[in-house]
């Protein structure tokens, strides 16, 4: 048994080659839902929906967001209604009051579908209705994940980090966002002062999760501090990572990143935006996996190998890598 703690399109790149050595049956994958939103009521999981499509075969891996093929007519018309009446296409948050009442697995992360600011596809959107309606039909975010899992035919268990709502914020200097406004709408161009993880006082690890963790554990070439960090932020997740075996893969080579925001938020937090930073944020990992040409001295077993991911042999080849440094440290 093996759990893989994904956020971003980090991990769900390494787990499309995962299964060639670790078996999907035996393999847990805990999502980070710190970046949800709810948009035009409907809740979005965008880390859960990434594994979900990845795993189910439907993702669209040219974005890796949303589903390859998906029609987008609500969304182009949700946008032609906006412009005829003059309205702002812009993120529209919905009033503060309305942020923490009703549904509370949204809270903090509620947006008006208004000239949406992220592209739904049509297909997408059915997965976002069904679970929206699950959860006011009284099913917790866990049950309807295993509900969707099913229905795309994952061999792996798929799970949020909580049922609570924890909601990623980033402080700017242009003021406080949403990781979702900052990343998708900004694209990650205001200067990063410190990220926020609302709720994560007050979120509990379920049952599935606190067992997921108890098995050795994989954290894969995500965001350290938005993808990973609010799993850390729940009340007992670091500890049960100290317990527990726990093999990094660094998304840095020394201090370069593949891709995504994460250089700018480890300096906004506070960390290198290396991999020596990577080290500082994962107190817990045992074991880590570095690029051949990361030359980054760490006090702790290290497995080389190229750890650039861009089709499932790469990811098998990582994957090797991965299973060789929980060999030295299980």
């Amino acid at each position: 048994m093996v759990t893989f703690l994904a956020g971003g399109t980090g991990t769900p790149k390494l787990l499309a080659g995962a299964g060639e050595v670790f078996d999907p049956t035996e393999t847990t994958v805990v999502a980070n839902t710190g970046d949800d939103v709810e948009l035009g009521g409907h809740l979005v999981c965008p880390d859960v929906d990434t594994v979900l499509f990845s795993e189910g075969g439907v993702l669209d891996t040219d974005r890796w967001w949303g589903i390859d093929g998906d029609t987008t007519e609500t969304d182009d018309e949700l946008h032609r209604l906006a412009d005829a009446a003059g309205l702002d296409a812009g993120p529209r948050y919905l009033p503060d009051h309305a942020q923490t009442t009703g549904r509370d697995i949204a809270r903090w992360r509620r947006f008006s579908g208004v000239a949406e600011f992220m592209e739904i596809g049509d297909r997408d959107r059915a997965v976002h209705i069904t679970r929206t309606s699950l959860l006011d039909e009284g099913h917790t975010l866990t049950e309807v994940t295993r509900t969707l899992a099913d229905a795309f035919g994952l061999d792996v268990s798929l799970l949020p980090m909580s049922d609570d709502p924890v909601a990623t914020l980033v402080h700017t200097d242009e003021g406080t966002m949403h990781f979702q406004e900052y990343w998708v709408h900004r694209r990650a161009e205001p200067q990063v002062r410190d990220v926020e993880f609302r709720g994560a006082d007050d979120a509990h690890l379920t049952d599935a999760v606190a067992d997921a963790l108890s098995d050795p554990v994989v954290v894969g070439p995500s965001n350290p501090v938005t993808s990973i960090g609010p799993m850390l932020a729940l009340d007992g997740f670091a500890d049960a990572l100290e317990a527990t075996p726990v093999v990094a893969v660094s998304p840095f080579v020394e201090d370069t990143v593949f891709s995504g925001p994460a250089a700018d938020l480890m300096r906004g937090v506070g960390y290198d935006a290396s991999t020596a930073g990577v080290a500082d944020a994962y107190p817990f990992a045992d074991a880590f996996v570095l690029d051949d040409a990361d030359g980054t001295d760490l006090d702790c077993p290290v497995v080389r190998t190229d750890t650039r991911i861009d089709g499932p042999d790469d990811a098998a080849r990582v994957a090797r890598a991965v299973e060789a440094a929980l060999a030295e440290v299980t």
